[in-house]
């Protein structure tokens, strides 16, 4: 007898062993394989600033976008894709645009014939198209129409309801809370009120809706009663909705915010099995663990616990409830703002003027010492204008979650608890459904159809006829790749044995004409034939899509503000013409050739005036230099330089090991050519007399691909009517093509160009790059006003380096 019960007490222990063995490596699984869905899975998210929210037919549209990961600026992708839609699903045009500091500026222009309402975006990286396809950026642009009556889509209303009990489900004797949603045939919120009728028709509940559509109420359901909720909506009409079906067992899950703590609550039915005896609680936030539990309910029939939530990142917070085997039972989801994701420009007004063409100069100043990129919009504050979506909401909030959530900027802007509670309501009403907790216990990961966008546009080609015997170990093509606007950018790439060659990280807009030739072999030049590929990632995209009525145009308000808007211009225009102005004389400084080419070579980063800047094409001391690099020594205070050492004929010396190089106070600068990456070795090769213009910039350049602590040099060859001749014609050439073409905004500078004709623009200032960083906290806004526009609305938004967001606006008049 004895030896039986060891037998059977070895067998036990034996089974518990191996049952704590199996939940520590089901544990030790799910924490490596969350680790690195972190590291290696974290799924992008974007959003998108445009310059106003409401266009007109043949309008530009600009935008700027901004690329996160987590809680973090994205370093995932290098390529940003946006398409645009009509209202009844059409692809207008496919766009891609390069990705730099974690985001992407672009624009396009809306159809002068487009007779549709509204514009469908549909934004995303091709990294993101690996996940949930329901969590793409989307945005309707309202168009305004002048006969939108006419134009609007008939679309039949209705009501209807979904019902969310808090955890997942509803449980057989265990009072649960059921919050609700009622929405349109939009999307948008409907109030209602109802009651909670069982299979007698007796009363078990009554409710209505708190908060767009929103609100909750409780039941503890019966496993032999049926449940319907009768309600009634806006307009009075009477509808029946079924309430989920109760389990005969199960888990409910509570949970709330107080006083910077998470209380959560576990309740199990007496007839559960042992798996839901023993209990895991697991709390993550952007695929990163922050709480991890053990809970014994194997004398117990409820449980609580709590944690601080102080020191967490603003978001929305996972708490996930697994049973014995690690298989997720329960989850709730809660939104923890802890006033850590953002940071706060400034504004200041240092000339205002709010007369016709009146010349205004605004200061934004970002306290921060680390890099913030932002972007700026000035329009006219009397137009139509949508704030309820921002940075904030779209990465904290639409982002994150399914489904349409109306008016999210309320949650951010309303500080008191009601809005807190109304929130919780969203994130009760919203499925989570970013990663499957299933793979993550089994240790299963993505699978990836797309890899990242790890490069820029690339030059491939292979040669396909030519006498391919003549090839020497270390052969060479010549590219010479020359844009719309005659700028052009330098190559010099190995040729494999096969005959193919390739060169990474090339941005440039619309086509280019790329001329070529083996290198050092002139009997050939025009005997080699190679033939280029497309340059960017190929993967399908819809040329017809569904979209849901997520945002409808208010006609009332379109319409209100178009009659407003163009009386103002009708009546401008009359008295423009009766009323004869006195003439003006304007005095300004003539700008000098430098700052001429300045404007006419360089953009955005690049515009920096803190360094240098050398007008190469109208200096003579350049006429007879060997190269760039003998041009400029000694103009550099504190540049050295690198160069080959020549013979007495102006030949580099056979025993000469020296290459080309830069140093700049014990650093290398950056090179840039026609502000692309390149090198010395290619800028080296450059005729001096392509060369126009010439830019040193102190450190920190952010420009930079890496820190740019070392500064830049950016070197801008001849284009349009600077350039003399084209010494390329007669290569053999193809034409390639590059990122979508990106339109310059347009300013007016009345000071140098006074104009006759009328100035209606809408949008009175957009720059898509402000950054600063701790040496550079300041950044001057300049811009003169339209005809008409008598108060001003200025938007700011932005990241910086450490995944904080920046929204600021301002009406000014």
């Amino acid at each position: 007898m004895n030896k039986t019960f060891f037998m059977q007490a070895k067998k036990l222990i034996v089974l518990l062993v191996v049952l704590l063995l199996g939940n520590a490596l089901s544990a030790q699984v799910l924490d490596t394989t969350l680790m690195r869905y972190r590291s290696n899975f974290q799924q992008e998210k974007v959003h998108i600033h445009f310059d106003k929210t409401v266009y007109n037919k043949g309008e530009t549209v600009w935008f700027k976008a901004y690329i996160m990961a987590g809680d973090s600026l994205s370093d995932y992708s290098r390529n940003f894709y946006l398409d645009i839609y009509s209202d009844s699903g059409t692809l207008i045009k496919h766009t891609v645009h390069p990705i730099f500091e974690s985001s992407a500026r672009g624009s396009f222009d809306i159809p002068q014939q487009y007779r549709e309402q509204v514009i469908h975006v549909k934004a995303y990286t091709r990294w993101m198209l690996n996940f949930d396809k329901d969590l793409l950026f989307l945005k309707d642009i309202q168009i305004a129409q002048a006969n939108a009556s006419s134009s609007a889509k008939k679309i039949t209303a209705f009501a209807s309801l979904k019902l969310f009990p808090e955890g997942g489900d509803l449980i057989a004797g265990l009072e649960s809370n059921v919050a609700f949603l009622a929405t349109d045939q939009s999307g948008k919120p409907v109030a209602i009120r109802g009651a909670i009728l069982n299979g007698a028709k007796q009363l078990v509940d009554s409710f209505q809706s708190v908060h767009n559509g929103m609100g909750s109420f409780s039941i503890n359901p019966d496993p032999q009663e049926s449940y319907t909720c009768h309600w009634e909506d806006q307009l009075g009409n009477s509808h029946i909705t079924e309430l989920p079906k109760t389990k005969a067992y199960g888990l409910v899950v509570s949970a709330k915010l107080i006083n910077g703590k998470l209380r959560y609550g576990i309740k199990r039915s007496s007839n559960s099995p042992d798996n839901f005896k023993s209990l895991h609680v697991v709390v993550s936030m952007n695929q990163q663990l922050l709480y991890k539990a053990n809970v014994s309910m194997i004398s117990k029939l409820s449980v609580a616990g709590e944690f601080p939530t102080d020191d967490f990142q603003t978001g929305i917070l996972q708490l996930t409830i697994f049973d014995a085997s690690w298989i997720p039972i329960a989850e709730r989801i809660v939104f923890v703002n802890t006033q850590r994701h953002q940071f706060f420009p400034q504004l200041e007004l240092e000339t205002k003027r709010t007369i016709k063409r009146g010349k205004n100069t605004w200061v934004l100043t970002v306290p921060d010492s680390i890099l913030s990129n932002l972007s700026v919009s000035i329009t006219d504050a009397n137009l139509h204008h949508d704030s309820s979506t921002n940075i904030f909401t779209q990465f904290l909030l639409s982002g994150e979650l399914k489904g349409y959530i109306h008016q999210p900027e309320y949650y951010f802007s309303d500080k008191t608890s009601a809005s807190d509670e109304n929130l919780d309501l969203v994130m009760l009403t919203h499925g989570w459904r970013r990663y499957h907790w299933e793979d993550i216990a089994k240790g299963k990961l993505p699978h990836l159809a797309y890899p990242m966008d790890s490069d820029y546009v690339q030059i491939k080609g292979r040669i396909i006829s030519g006498d391919q015997s003549s090839y020497k170990p270390g052969q060479t093509i010549s590219l010479v790749m020359q844009a719309k606007d005659s700028s052009k950018q330098y190559f010099v790439l190995p040729i494999t044995p096969d005959g193919s060659f390739n060169q990474r990280g090339i941005i440039f807009f619309d086509t280019a004409k790329v001329f070529y030739q083996l290198t050092g072999i002139k009997n050939m030049r025009n005997n080699v034939t190679a033939n280029f590929q497309y340059g960017l990632p190929v993967f399908p995209y819809a040329s017809n899509a569904k979209f849901s009525a997520q945002t409808i145009a208010d006609t009332n308000q379109l319409k209100h503000d178009n009659f407003f808007y163009q009386s103002k211009l009708q009546n401008k225009r009359a008295m423009d013409s009766v009323v004869i102005l006195k003439e003006v004389v304007v005095e300004s400084k003539l700008k000098s050739p430098t700052d001429v080419l300045d404007e006419k070579y360089t953009t955005g980063l690049f515009t920096n005036k803190n360094g240098y800047a050398f007008d190469v094409m109208h200096d003579d001391r350049s006429q007879g230099q060997l190269d760039l690099f003998h041009y400029l020594q000694n103009l550099i205070p504190g540049m050295s330089m690198s160069l080959p050492m020549l013979g007495q004929n102006g030949a580099e010396e056979e025993n000469s090991n020296n290459v080309a190089g830069l140093n700049w106070r014990d650093g290398t600068p950056d090179i840039f050519l026609n502000e692309m990456p390149s090198s010395a070795e290619i800028i080296q090769g450059l005729q001096m007399s392509d060369i126009a213009y010439v830019k040193f910039f102190r450190p920190p350049f952010m420009g930079a691909g890496g820190s740019g602590a070392s500064g830049a040099i950016a070197v801008y060859t001849k284009k349009g009517n600077d350039m003399s001749t084209d010494r390329v014609q007669g290569l053999n050439n193809a034409i390639l093509s590059g990122y979508s073409a990106y339109k310059e905004f347009y300013q007016p500078d009345y000071a140098f160009s006074p104009t006759k004709y009328a100035d209606l623009r809408p949008t009175l200032y957009w720059n898509p790059y402000v950054l600063t960083d701790k040496k550079n906290k300041q950044f001057k806004i300049e811009f003169y006003n339209n005809d008409i526009t008598q108060k001003f609305r200025i938007i700011v938004e932005g990241v910086n380096a450490a995944g904080k967001m920046a929204r600021l606006e301002k009406l000014i008049d």
